[in-house]
């Protein structure tokens, strides 16, 4: 093994650990020393490879931000290319945007799971959600944006971004697995199976935009 497979099985290491631990317990609820203690190695070199503690967390974020808006991205031009030189149907931006973050194989690895639990907790949160989404996942949230205009012209932009706001919505709450709907439902439905979850928010978000279509 080189020394630089060593240095990025460390950097690796201290991400997985910070990612389980923000998840859990929030950013103000995680040190870098419990970081560091959790990833088996010294806080002098957690703070060597990322700084503060600011710092790791966006480098969390970053991690699999980058992945998650490539399959998005890769899935919308592929239903856009698709359709040409007609438009996609909202059904199939829709699915675009949820079934590569819902439906993978990757949903049941335990820092998938983390991470997904660590976005929720970002997006609802007034101090992170704000500048963090935008920095991560604007541009790509914009191009869903770009599609949607071209399946209903006739819908208003800011009936749009309602309805963006709306499925952001959904989404996060399904990243949060909480156990809430099993528990309302009576078991009927489990907040840890994504791939019924997208069948189900997909149908409904798309009736929600073909509605805003029919009342123009």
């Amino acid at each position: 093994m080189t020394g630089e497979t060593k240095k990025q099985e460390k950097r690796d290491s201290i991400l997985d650990a910070a990612e389980a631990l923000f998840a859990r317990h929030g950013y103000d609820g995680v040190t870098l020393r419990a970081i560091a203690k959790q990833a088996g190695v010294d806080v002098a070199l957690a703070n060597y490879h990322f700084g503060p503690k600011r710092d790791l967390f966006d480098a969390v974020l970053m991690r699999r931000a980058q992945i998650l808006n490539s399959w998005r991205l890769q899935a919308l031009e592929d239903v856009i290319a698709k359709a040409a030189p007609g438009a996609p149907t909202v059904e199939e931006i829709i699915r675009s945007y949820f079934e590569p973050v819902l439906k993978r194989s990757q949903v049941e690895q335990e820092g998938w799971k983390s991470y997904y639990a660590l976005i929720a907790y970002v997006n609802n949160s007034p101090e992170w959600g704000g500048k963090l989404m935008t920095q991560f996942f604007d541009p790509l949230i914009q191009r869903f944006i770009e599609a949607l205009r071209m399946a209903l012209p006739a819908v208003p932009d800011k009936n749009l971004y309602w309805g963006y706001h709306c499925l952001s919505g959904a989404l996060t709450l399904a990243f949060a697995q909480t156990g809430r709907i099993d528990h309302l439902s009576n078991g009927l439905c489990r907040s840890d199976d994504l791939s019924d979850a997208c069948d189900y928010i997909v149908d409904f978000i798309t009736a929600g935009f073909s509605q805003m279509d029919e009342a123009q």
